[in-house]
């Protein structure tokens, strides 16, 4: 299911105004407050200093964990091109029927494949996902086929190339989905507009500066929720092993 999060330049103008507007309250309570004594002041900017330092660090784990995601999604698809490859060429072991059906299976299960990295339009994505399906079925059901009718080591071989091929998919599924948790973004939110809050409250007077810490946390959160959304950001991983190895197949 679609969330804001899988949605970047969203993320980036919600988080803005939402801060603008907690800036602009700070300073609006400020204004209905009495005003801070000279020690309540000294207090309030320890205060301050910690919660933004917290903030800070909680930003900089979370670009973190969006980059080890990115790095994982990347890493995976290189090892499912590594895997179609060794595959293709485990084919050969097989009698040459056999050899030639799996090579064709491989070859339409890769087009799914690159479909699967690069498409964004959602009925395209659900029918690529029964493809895949549908494909992997046929390609076990043909090596499964002849490892009973002749279980030779070759044979072996090529069963657990297979077995590579259909795991690196899992692999990379479920690395699509280990996203960054959504109480992780609330918890970000909620000490950002407290933040806001702060700021708009001890600042002297309102003013276009009460604009800068919106912006800049909200630039940060665009390019956290861009790079971790594997969809719907500008940031994606671009399948170019499983492209070179698709461009080489069909050279051959």
């Amino acid at each position: 299911m679609s969330t804001i999060v899988d949605h970047p330049l969203l993320v980036f103008l919600v988080t803005f105004i939402a801060l603008c507007l907690a800036a602009l309250v700070g300073g609006f309570s400020r204004k209905r407050l009495r005003s801070l004594e000279e020690g309540q002041r000294e207090d309030f900017d320890i205060v301050q200093g910690a919660v933004l330092t917290l903030l800070s660090l909680l930003i900089g784990f979370t670009f973190s964990m969006a980059i080890n995601r990115y790095e994982q999604r990347k890493n995976y698809e290189e090892a499912e091109a590594n895997a179609i490859s060794t595959e293709y060429v485990r084919a050969g072991l097989l009698p040459t029927a056999d050899a030639e059906r799996v090579r064709e299976l491989l070859r339409n299960y890769l087009s799914q494949r690159v479909l699967f990295y690069t498409t964004r339009d959602r009925q395209l994505l659900r029918q690529n996902e029964i493809d895949t399906a549908q494909l992997q079925n046929d390609l076990w059901s043909a090596i499964q086929a002849r490892a009973v009718a002749q279980p030779t080591s070759m044979v072996a071989l090529a069963v657990s190339g297979m077995n590579d091929v259909l795991n690196s998919q899992a692999y990379t599924q479920a690395a699509w989905w280990n996203r960054i948790p959504f109480e992780a973004w609330a918890l970000l939110a909620a000490i950002a507009i407290g933040c806001n809050l702060l700021i708009g409250y001890f600042a002297h007077r309102t003013s276009y500066l009460f604009i800068v810490l919106p912006l800049a946390v909200s630039i940060s959160f665009f390019l956290i929720a861009d790079i971790d959304s594997p969809r719907g950001g500008m940031i994606r991983v671009h399948p170019q092993n499983l492209l070179s190895l698709s461009e080489g197949l069909h050279a051959r």
